[in-house]
């Protein structure tokens, strides 16, 4: 079966929950890691081509389940005591609902049961599957599931139809991960197509990923809420709706380019909306972060930007440490002009996976380290020598290893060398593909195929004849 790369190759690749009382909101606390328990456990199928596709590392990759079809997960080589009590998530491509002029759904399950099973591991078992939570009529691209798994060693997704039809295939990638401690590190970003294109996470490196590089202590669950095209007046219509299904500890509300895309007369209402999307977040016992609408060079929309964001720093003093400043991308793009696309909204592919690392870097600075320890990993190694290091085919940013960050540094370089410029160590060890004809994009492309383990080494590799993956 061919499972698709889809974008991959021309998108860079970077990078019981606790209550609490409103009026002693603490954006800062502790968050305990939530991390995945399910990477590559022994998986289950009856119609799936490539179950191991769900549950391996690379999220372009997916499982395709003909429906009705199962996936099933043996975690009884994970310690019990971390999968007392899981989420289950799974991620599917589609816009996140079915609303808006540029909705889409794309082998969605729209029905399903999360199951457990006490049998013991090694051998999938037949029968005795319990039903922990059905689901109907779901329109949403993904989803998460709280199940306790106390005295179970299996857990299964059991898909009856997709996009509401008998006989589809659903296309899905699946997580388990351990919030025994309680859901601390869950994530659900809202918002139109700049969320959309921004913070999928098999679009390159994603959110959950970065956050990773930075402390391997933590693995978000991360959803992606964008939806082409919407306004902040279809988040208010909608946002409850949303927050009553997700388990999410954190919200992040970014509406506004299509507020203010030729109409700079409309900000209190955009002021009305996000005021109330943010309550709803409060309300649900959950912590909203509001970035800032992004730099624009349309003509329609960058002089209005900064009257939005006005209303934006308006709710911040309002607000106060109830809400987490998200990254202020009006400053971002309007430094970082050439990370825009052709129509001077959205931005390119590069400037998606900027965006995604400056999300990681701030939250983790925000949130993460408030209160924590320092982390386990540092956020950049020390680069060696250019006199005396040898040279490491494709280790572009020298830390003496070749992964998919590798991949980041060479696009950043070529989109913007002034600030992301290679040094001339890692120029030598970026140019991967045909040694002394200088760092080009198709080093970049060869090392997300050595990550993705498409191709065992590095150099000399002609991506372009590159046969089809069966």
């Amino acid at each position: 079966m061919k499972y698709p790369i889809k974008k991959v190759l021309s998108i860079v690749s970077a990078i019981s929950a606790a209550a609490f009382s409103l009026n002693v909101l603490n954006v800062s606390a502790d968050v305990i890691p939530n991390p995945v328990i399910s990477r590559n456990c022994p998986v289950y199928s009856d119609t799936a081509g490539q179950p191991t596709a769900a549950n391996d590392e690379h999220y372009f990759s997916f499982c395709f389940i003909t429906t009705p079809g199962y996936l099933a997960y043996d975690l009884s080589a994970v310690p019990e005591a971390e999968r007392k009590q899981i989420i289950a998530v799974w991620y599917n491509t589609s816009s996140y609902d079915n609303i808006g002029n540029y909705k889409n759904r794309n082998m969605e399950p729209s029905d399903y049961t999360i199951e457990v099973n006490s049998a013991p591991g090694g051998e999938y078992p037949t029968d005795g599957w319990e039903i922990a939570e059905t689901v109907s009529g779901n329109t949403l691209s993904s989803r998460q599931h709280l199940v306790n798994m106390e005295g179970y060693n299996w857990i299964r997704l059991n898909i009856s139809k997709a996009d509401d039809s008998d006989g589809k295939q659903a296309g899905i990638n699946f997580d388990i991960h351990n919030v025994s401690e309680g859901v601390s590190d869950s994530w659900l970003f809202l918002g139109d197509s700049i969320t959309s294109g921004g913070m999928n996470n098999c679009y390159g490196t994603g959110f959950a990923a970065h956050i990773n590089t930075i402390d391997s202590r933590y693995f978000p669950i991360q959803e992606n809420g964008g939806i082409g095209g919407i306004r902040s007046i279809d988040g208010k219509e909608n946002i409850n709706r949303w927050l009553s299904v997700s388990h999410a500890k954190y919200v992040s509300i970014a509406y506004g380019t299509n507020d203010c895309w030729g109409n700079p007369n409309a900000a209190d209402a955009y002021y009305e909306n996000t005021k109330y999307m943010i309550n709803a977040v409060l309300e649900a016992e959950k912590i909203p972060v509001l970035p800032k609408i992004p730099a624009s060079s349309n003509e329609d929309v960058k002089d209005n930007v900064p009257i939005y964001n006005a209303v934006i720093e308006r709710l911040y003093d309002e607000y106060g440490d109830r809400l987490i400043k998200g990254p202020d991308f009006e400053t971002f793009f309007s430094e970082n002009p050439d990370y825009l696309s052709g129509d001077g909204v959205h931005p390119s592919d590069i400037g998606y996976a900027a965006m995604r690392e400056e999300w990681a870097k701030l939250m983790y600075e925000r949130v993460y380290t408030a209160e924590n320890p320092s982390p386990t990993e540092a956020v950049k190694p020390t680069e060696p020598s250019t006199s005396s290091a040898d040279i490491l085919c494709g280790d572009a940013n020298c830390d003496g290893e070749v992964t998919i960050a590798d991949s980041t540094a060479i696009l950043q370089s070529l989109g913007n060398p002034d600030k992301y410029g290679l040094s001339e160590q890692g120029a030598k060890n970026a140019d991967c593909c045909n040694t002394g004809d200088g760092v080009l994009p198709s080093d970049a492309l060869a090392i997300q195929k050595l990550d993705a383990k498409l191709i065992a080494s590095l150099p000399t590799y002609d991506w372009i004849q590159l046969p089809p993956i069966t």
